[in-house]
């Protein structure tokens, strides 16, 4: 399966970004804080198109945020696979 890869931009302040989820731009002060404990469909978005763009790397991500690559690659193949409605884990089942 090919994985989308964005290309990291800059904004007027220098700040390394990409396009998220929502189409704004996303940068590392715009990802959910390391401690995050309730992980709704836009936070689950957000990480993996940080990663995805190099906002941070897999092994950051994992790290900062306390994921399994398995976690974090069942959020990568469900928006593939269903978009961001893959993500719903009340969906889960729906979307297996």
């Amino acid at each position: 399966m090919l994985q989308q890869q964005q290309q990291t931009r800059r904004n007027s302040r220098g700040e390394a970004y990409v396009i998220g989820p929502t189409g704004a731009p996303l940068t590392i002060g715009d990802l959910p804080p390391p401690n995050t404990g309730r992980w709704v469909i836009r936070r689950k978005a957000e990480v993996v198109a940080a990663v995805r763009g190099g906002l941070l790397s897999l092994d950051d991500a994992l790290e900062r945020y306390c994921l399994t690559a398995e976690e974090f690659l069942t959020w990568q193949k469900s928006i593939d696979r269903h978009g961001l409605a893959g993500l719903r884990t009340t969906r889960l089942q729906q979307y297996r």
